[in-house]
């Protein structure tokens, strides 16, 4: 498939990051940050959607605190094209803002949504899936993509394939339902059924045919986003800031997609795809040196140390006798952290927020 002059992208990219803290914050979130290589994730993103969606049609969803530091770091991407909400209102609300605003300005607008933070290492073979997925939306399908789960997962919700599934086809299949995130026994289940895969937050659909289930699913939403004015309006701003929190506050799956007799799925199989939720998942996904460590320091000791993972980058290091450790410093913090309980590491910005220290936030 060609690029497409009706063919948009949407990022999602308003999310904080927690569990990166001290390097993830307010103003350099997890997706404006590179790990294991010079682009960031958000510039990754662009960069693998170029042969399906030319920069000038990519729209980026995001907040104040990172917006400027985004559109610095996307040149290519039109700066009116990057949006800060006014406030955070889940998904649904969103890509609602932007699927209005396509409509209106192209009726034949087909659009892909996508998070701006995962990790995919087979592009190539990531598009040869996407590109089937933007044309069943063309034909008026709701299409989402199910990754194919390499283990029993319970942070991830799942689509539920028909009876007989096979991974890597390109040809749309009805979607039975959707489940939310499981119990660990409930998803060893969904691992030996063979029909569930993770969802992986990747949506495709024409604007017009996203802004009919929103009206049918979110009537509150869609009539709000109704009485914006024109995005070129220099009132938009202002309008979009006094109606936005009057959206309700959903994920786009919960509002509209698991209730809409329209969604098909592809179930992909294997293109290196990582949402890369903690600095665990960082670790596995680098190469590692000696005794399994990961060393992204110059000037570091260890001895006896094995599985760990360190970041600090301007101070000589040694580790004796430890494993599995998360050592990370910024100029402000220094963590230490159990590789395998990195996923608590946004428990600390929670206290940080209770205790007030916006300085380390």
């Amino acid at each position: 498939m060609a690029t497409s002059e009706h063919t948009y992208a949407l990022i999602l990219a308003g999310g904080r990051g927690t569990r990166f803290w001290p390097k993830s914050r307010k103003r350099s979130a997890k997706q404006v940050l590179a790990f294991g290589g010079e682009r960031t994730l958000i510039q990754q993103t662009v960069d693998r959607l170029r042969p399906v969606v030319a920069p000038e049609r990519i729209w980026i969803i995001t907040n104040d605190f990172l917006r400027d530091e985004i559109s610095r770091q996307l040149p290519e991407v039109p700066k009116a094209q990057i949006i800060a909400e006014p406030a955070q209102r889940n998904t649904a609300p969103a890509i609602a803002l932007v699927a209005q605003i396509l409509e209106q300005r192209d009726p034949d607008a087909v659009m892909g949504v996508f998070p701006a933070d995962h990790i995919i290492e087979k592009p190539a073979r990531y598009l040869r899936l996407v590109r089937p997925a933007f044309a069943a939306a063309r034909k008026g399908q709701i299409c989402v993509l199910g990754i194919q789960p390499r283990w029993a997962e319970t942070g991830y919700g799942y689509i539920e394939f028909p009876f007989g599934v096979t991974s890597g086809g390109t040809t749309p299949l009805k979607v039975q339902r959707f489940r939310e995130k499981p119990n660990l026994e409930t998803a060893k289940e969904f691992v030996k059924a063979g029909t569930y895969y993770w969802n992986a937050g990747m949506f495709f659909w024409r604007a017009s045919v996203f802004m009919d289930e929103l009206r049918r699913h979110m009537p509150r939403t869609a009539e709000t986003l109704a009485k914006l004015p024109s995005f070129e309006s220099r009132t938009f701003k202002k309008k979009l800031g006094e109606l936005f929190l009057d959206c309700e506050n959903v994920a786009v799956d919960v509002g509209i997609i698991e209730k809409s007799d329209k969604v098909y799925g592809i179930a992909c199989d294997e293109f290196g795809w990582n949402d890369v939720g903690s600095w665990n998942a960082v670790y596995e996904l680098l190469v590692k040196g000696v005794h399994s460590n990961v060393l992204q320091s110059t000037d570091v000791f260890t001895e006896l140390t094995e599985g760990c993972y360190v970041d600090v980058p301007k101070k000589m290091v040694a580790l004796v006798g430890v494993k599995d450790l998360v050592v990370v410093e910024t100029e402000d913090a220094l963590l230490i952290v159990d590789r395998h309980r990195a996923q608590n590491v946004s428990d600390i910005v929670k206290a940080l927020e209770r205790a007030k220290r916006e300085e380390l936030l």
